[in-house]
């Protein structure tokens, strides 16, 4: 028989292999967004480049052309992957990624705002979004606190939250210019078509404090899905814990946003898959947050080339291409074991 310490270690070095096959995966697609496009450089004039030997050509296109996008598209992954494991561990729900129960959609709302009313741009909007998305998460977990919260009341309460955002967004559309919206619905969609190194610098402030708190704090999470019960007898503080991972997922939600707009079905997406690869029913916080920077660097690297000429899809349109179909069987394999 099978000891619980052997399928402990066989857990471990699985996961420990799929997080290294995983980091290869995501440098690999990394440096290939480098170095294709309308002027291909070899990858290995690309990683020279990188280390300060590039020519003056090679210089100018990777490190200031490609380099932002791809470090963007880097960031912004890892941070809906982590943050959308977070959430669905935490509420013991697949639905309750960021995108569905209405965190990015508080942050687009803020950055519309900060468009369409306000008329600026440049950092601002960025930190409007961040902003937005706090607040909105805030405002959910107020209305879904019934002396505790509930996956199922969470997730509910957020769709709700949502729909009206996505009608506050909608009404302001009709209000506006047209060129004005329509540069607001691409950010709206999810595009890394204007990424600076500026909001590239501000993600990776935010994250090189909000990564490390995540992943420490993360730990607990075994401990919580014991049940609230079981967790206060071990001598965790369940409601301060839940709330500091509340708001350490929604953080890291709005940063993702604020630098590439709520791009659809990432934080969705990464703890499924994730789980799939593991197979330990469960989506381990470091394999999601690579799963979501590999989803988005691939969908990104996919609305650059997918179509030819100079006409680029914003990569939230490749996301929810992929997205969409994959929530829909989820609630249909859901409504099943429901009847069943």
């Amino acid at each position: 028989m099978t000891s619980v310490v052997e399928v402990h270690r066989r857990t471990a070095r699985r996961t420990a292999a799929v997080t290294a096959v995983l980091a290869v995966a995501v440098l690999a697609v990394f440096l290939l967004a480098l170095s294709i496009g309308d002027f291909p450089i070899a990858l290995p004039d690309v990683v020279r480049t990188l280390f300060g030997g590039g020519t003056v050509r090679d210089d100018y296109i990777v490190l200031r052309l490609r380099l932002p996008r791809a470090l963007a598209g880097l960031l912004v992954g890892f941070a809906f992957g982590l943050s959308g494991a977070l959430f669905q561990r935490l509420l013991r729900n697949p639905l309750a990624s960021p995108d569905v129960i209405g965190v990015t959609a508080g942050s687009s709302l803020a950055a519309v705002l900060c468009l369409i009313t306000l008329g600026v741009s440049g950092l601002v909007v960025p930190a409007a979004a961040l902003t937005g998305g706090l607040a909105t998460s805030v405002l959910i977990y107020a209305l879904a606190w019934r002396r505790a919260v509930t996956g199922h009341r969470l997730v509910l309460v957020g769709i709700g939250v949502a729909a009206l955002a996505a009608s506050a967004m909608s009404y302001l559309l009709t209000r506006v210019d047209v060129r004005i919206a329509a540069q607001a619905l691409v950010w709206i969609t999810g595009s890394f078509n204007r990424v600076a190194w500026g909001e590239v610098r501000m993600a990776a402030v935010f994250l090189v404090v909000l990564v490390p708190a995540a992943l420490l704090l993360g730990r607990t999470l075994t401990v919580l899905e014991l049940g609230d019960d079981a967790a206060k007898g071990l001598g965790l503080r369940v409601d301060r814990v839940r709330l500091a991972l509340l708001a350490l997922a929604a953080a890291l939600c709005g940063v993702a946003t604020s630098v590439g707009g709520p791009i659809a079905f990432v934080a969705f997406l990464s703890g499924p898959i994730a789980t799939r690869v593991l197979r330990t029913g469960r989506p381990g916080l470091v394999p999601s947050a690579l799963v979501g920077a590999l989803v988005t660097l691939l969908a990104d690297f996919a609305a650059q080339h997918l179509l030819s000429g100079a006409h680029q899809l914003p990569v939230g349109v490749v996301t929810g291409a992929v997205g969409a179909p994959y929530l829909l069987y989820l609630l249909a394999t859901a409504n099943r074991g429901a009847r069943s």
